[in-house]
């Protein structure tokens, strides 16, 4: 099966979350995303990808969270009142200091990048030592991975397997891999308000069909670096998603 390399444009992402379906697959995954993280009080949380739907409820608790979003994809405001708390980066050169943050939510962002190894190399480096992510991919088993009608039918699904794979090879130790998403990409409201019924059918049925893996993993500190391999930080100056549309930059709302 063939995919594709080429990110999606923030406002795609935008159209699918204001839709029907988009609002629905947030708050399920939302309320995944809580129960394997259901208390963050203290900590610093980073968004990498198109995470921002997914980053509010950590915000409550008084967590400090932030966002980035790749260059190529551009950037949407967030979150909808006070200060903006979200920026353009690079993929290989994420602005933030070594060991300065506690947990990343990764959404949008493993499939879509034509850089892995060095994405997950720069996530490595900004994680605390005791540091963990939740990436959100799409399931190449399940149906999600096949429709390009929604954002996770874009780039490159994994397995359990290959995701456990991709991260032991980054140096990170795969904790859990928990399936999510039964209902089907579809665009009848019908079928969409029966996504409780889809969720608990998909959960005892066909869990290894579902739509999304959402993989939880550990920063290891006991693996060497790869020959060849620099862990390096490197600062870029951040794009404040304000304003006027320019170079990529869309001043919306992303909530």
């Amino acid at each position: 099966m063939s995919w594709n390399k080429m990110r999606l444009d923030v406002l795609e992402f935008r159209h699918f979350y204001d839709s029907a379906l988009g609002a629905v697959t947030r708050r399920l995954i939302r309320r995944r995303l809580r129960e394997m993280w259901p208390n963050l009080r203290g900590m610093t949380v980073l968004g990498l990808g198109y995470a921002t739907p997914y980053l509010r409820p950590f915000r409550d608790e008084g967590t400090r969270v932030i966002a980035l979003m790749p260059g190529q994809q551009g950037v949407t405001r967030w979150p909808r009142r006070g200060p903006a708390a979200v920026a353009l980066s690079e993929d290989t050169e994420l602005p933030l200091a070594d060991g300065s943050i506690d947990r990343i939510i990764l959404v949008h962002e493993l499939e879509m990048t034509t850089e892995l190894r060095p994405l997950l190399r720069e996530i490595w480096r900004v994680l605390a030592p005791d540091g963990r992510i939740l990436a959100v991919v799409p399931n190449r088993r399940g149906i999600w991975a096949r429709r390009e009608a929604t954002p996770f039918g874009a780039g490159r699904p994994f397995s359990a397997t290959q995701i456990d794979l991709t991260l032991r090879g980054a140096m990170f130790e795969t904790l859990r891999v928990v399936p999510a998403l039964y209902l089907p990409p579809t665009r009848y409201r019908f079928l969409i308000k029966m996504a409780p019924f889809w969720e608990r059918l998909g959960h005892r049925l066909w869990p290894g069909f579902s739509g999304l893996l959402v993989v939880e993993a550990a920063k290891s500190l006991y693996a060497l670096t790869p020959p060849g391999e620099r862990v390096t930080g490197r600062v870029k100056v951040l794009v404040p998603a304000v304003g006027a549309p320019r170079n990529g930059v869309h001043a919306a709302t992303a909530d």
